[in-house]
């Protein structure tokens, strides 16, 4: 089994910067690839960013792009979000998540999830 718990989320300006961690125990984190989710008041959850094994390979969705950035250090067991320029629509539930491919987590169709952070943007 795999447990995962996020932190790092809370109120932030619009314009500035949050960094969000995903702790992994149970497995090692390279034993899986890992995602960032975000679901908002009375919308679905949808992908955030993604990363391989490796840490080789990663996707972020479009409405991120240029301003999210998803690493991780497997030594730590540990991934991260670094958001900058947030804006108020970033406004969200974050959860992370390990799945068996990055395809897969852009499915949704990956088994362990976190609890959430959440992620204020004020303007």
């Amino acid at each position: 089994q795999v447990q995962l718990v996020e932190s790092g989320g809370g109120l932030v300006q619009a314009g500035g910067s949050l960094r969000l961690s995903c702790a992994v125990s149970g497995r090692t984190v390279s034993s899986y690839a890992m995602g960032w989710f975000r679901q908002a008041p009375g919308k679905d959850r949808e992908f955030v960013a993604a990363i391989s094994w490796s840490g080789g390979r990663t996707m972020n969705a479009d409405s991120v792009e240029g301003r999210f950035t998803i690493s991780r250090d497997n030594a730590k067991n540990t991934v991260y979000l670094q958001m900058n320029s947030l804006k108020p629509e970033d406004t969200a539930v974050y959860y992370c998540s390990a799945g068996t491919t990055i395809a897969q987590l852009q499915a949704l169709n990956s088994e362990y999830w976190g609890q959430g952070t959440q992620v204020t943007v004020s303007s």
